[in-house]
């Protein structure tokens, strides 16, 4: 955005009307024109979902009708029932399970972590608070995403709480070290209670083995939490549904349907297998919120007593219109093809000289770098992330960038239903374009 339209938006709270069209004007042509990108074929550079026109009827539909879903009896929350209750029995859930949806995966995982902590302590735990508690540990990898260590700072565990442990090869979560380090805690004196899987890890789209964690959980006590942001969707995709087995093993699950799904931001989801825990966990009747047999004041549980909220916005519509008009099938077979455009373009890079692989291709994120000749390891990285803005200022193609094994990374993720392999031979061009016009300039300068 240049700095005038920055300027524009910093202007004062307004205390007169502006007529309509003048605010939508405005809109136009300071707004509009400036999105996260994310919409476009060659954004790649975040697992950021692409969005439907359908995605967007379903918002102005539901922002006409204003529903309020933290409860009461009316046809919205019975559409949010429907969809939480379809993810259900795709997950392999049982009947008493229970779900809500959430403005994302990082809410969704801190409900799944307050939940699990009611469970080590009990329900008394909301009254009591963990003055007394026993120090509770849980256990993740180094590639788990960071929303887990604010929900435990959040939770009042303490980021020091959740012991993060280091991947194998192939950047999963190791069973035998959560087997170790919860032995080594126990002998602490410290009490184990949690164990986080990774369906679609962020920075390189691993799947942990996730029926052997939840053997781990099983023989050590723990409640099993999966954080599946974008990956646990492709359970709709047959050619990847069976890496997603022991899924159906968790006490909880965490997604979003705002990534790989196409919904529009946002609509995240939690769902727990033992839904009278997790309302035990939330659920509180003030007298302003008596709940009644009939009427408006009916329909309980509401979708408060599994939440945090109980202001909601109508999340579940979008996500309802979206699965009834493009149906499972076809957003599997979405997800499949993005599946195989990251093989192909991990592919690519292998038979190129000048680009190296820096993590094997597991899912749709691709992780590589562009190897100029004389370059040591530090040089590169500076000259990596300089590619990553100066594709992303291009115009032209978005990336990101993260650290692979200590060094920089150009990160491609393709969640995006309308793209192409024109679209990477693009992004592979740009990069190799990018690459060269920085290494002409440099000897310019020097």
């Amino acid at each position: 955005m240049p700095e005038d339209v920055r300027a524009r938006l910093r202007a004062g709270l307004p205390l007169d009307p502006t007529p309509l069209e003048a605010v939508y004007q405005e809109f136009v042509e300071a707004i509009l024109p400036y999105p996260t990108g994310n919409i476009h074929p060659r954004f790649f550079g975040w697992v950021h979902g692409s969005g439907t026109p359908t995605g967007a009827l379903a918002e102005l539909l539901a922002a006409t009708m204003n529903s309020n879903l933290g409860g009461r009896d009316h046809g919205a929350i019975y559409v949010e029932r429907q969809v939480v209750d379809w993810f259900r029995v795709l997950f392999g859930f049982p009947e008493g399970a229970s779900g809500v949806m959430t403005g994302g995966t990082s809410l969704a995982n801190l409900i799944a972590l307050l939940v699990a902590r009611t469970r080590a302590l009990g329900p008394s735990v909301r009254e009591d608070g963990l003055f007394e508690a026993p120090r509770l540990v849980g256990y993740a990898s180094s590639a788990t995403h960071g929303c887990l260590r604010r929900a435990f700072e959040i939770a009042g565990l303490g980021a020091a709480s959740l012991r993060v442990l280091n991947c194998d090869a192939l950047h999963r979560t190791d069973p035998h070290e959560v087997a170790r380090a919860v032995a080594e805690d126990r002998r602490a004196g410290r009490t184990p209670f949690l164990l986080i899987g990774n369906a679609g890890t962020v920075d390189v789209g691993a799947i942990d083995d996730l029926d052997a964690l939840a053997d781990v959980a099983a023989s050590e006590r723990l409640w099993f939490h999966v954080d599946g942001a974008f990956g646990a969707t492709a359970i709709l995709a047959p050619s990847v549904a069976p890496r997603l087995r022991g899924i159906e093993r968790a006490d909880s699950i965490a997604f979003d349907f705002h990534k790989w799904l196409h919904v529009p931001y946002d609509a995240g989801c939690v769902i727990v297998r033992d839904g009278v825990l997790h309302r035990e966990t939330f659920a509180s009747s003030p007298a302003y919120l008596t709940r009644m047999s009939h009427g408006l004041a009916g329909g309980s549980p509401w979708f408060t007593d599994f939440t945090v909220d109980l202001s909601r916005g109508f999340r579940a519509l979008k996500v309802w219109f979206t699965i009834r008009e493009f149906g499972a099938r076809a957003l599997g077979a979405a997800i499949a093809r993005n599946v195989e455009q990251a093989q192909w373009l991990g592919q690519a890079i292998d038979a190129d000289e000048r680009l190296e692989l820096l993590a094997p291709v597991q899912l749709n994120i691709v992780c590589f770098r562009y190897r100029a000749p004389g370059l040591d390891d530090a040089a590169l990285d500076t000259l990596t992330d300089a590619i990553v803005v100066r594709l992303q200022e291009s115009g032209t193609v978005v990336t990101s960038a993260t650290t692979i094994g200590g060094r920089r990374a150009i990160r491609v993720n393709i969640t995006n239903h309308r793209t192409t392999e024109a679209d990477l031979e693009i992004l592979l061009d740009g990069v190799r374009r990018s690459a060269e016009a920085l290494a002409n300039a440099s000897e310019a300068a020097g």
